[in-house]
């Protein structure tokens, strides 16, 4: 047997219907187009989402609101409760915060919130203080140290 003695089983292949072409071809006339109107014509085509005129959905809904602010800087959120498991008169840096596990990495400057209370005199070097993080860290005789991000 050689490539060219080849061929598909009998009836495997069967010709496509080509309309327009005759009564006889089955698709004859109308061509499976129907009677008239728009799509029976040639060009007869509609943009998408066109919707026969009426006002379309794309149209009829509201725009979203707001903005995305460009200079928005997010923080990796550390709060002061958290900070109970230092040693007293630890040097607390956001190396020591990764390696505990407080923060997630140093993709993100680290911020000190004031949620829960401190009991020991910290040294808290971090990118942000809130108000009451550092209000509460100087109530328990410890120190605060901003770094540059």
């Amino acid at each position: 047997m050689k490539l060219n003695e080849l061929w598909p089983a009998e009836g495997a292949h069967k010709k496509p219907t080509r309309a327009g072409r005759g009564i006889s071809a089955g698709r004859g006339k109308t061509a499976g187009r129907g009677q008239k109107g728009q799509r029976a014509r040639s060009g007869g085509t509609k943009r998408p989402y066109f919707e026969g005129g009426q006002l379309p959905l794309v149209r009829r809904l509201p725009g979203l609101g707001g903005f995305t602010n460009i200079w928005r800087i997010e923080y990796e959120p550390v709060n002061v409760g958290a900070l109970n498991g230092f040693e007293p008169g630890t040097e607390v840096t956001p190396e020591l915060m990764l390696a505990v596990g407080l923060i997630r990495s140093f993709a993100k400057p680290v911020k000190v919130l004031g949620d829960g209370a401190l009991d020991r005199a910290l040294t808290v070097k971090a990118h942000k203080f809130s108000a009451t993080a550092r209000a509460k860290i100087l109530a328990a005789g410890g120190t605060v140290e901003e770094l540059a991000f």
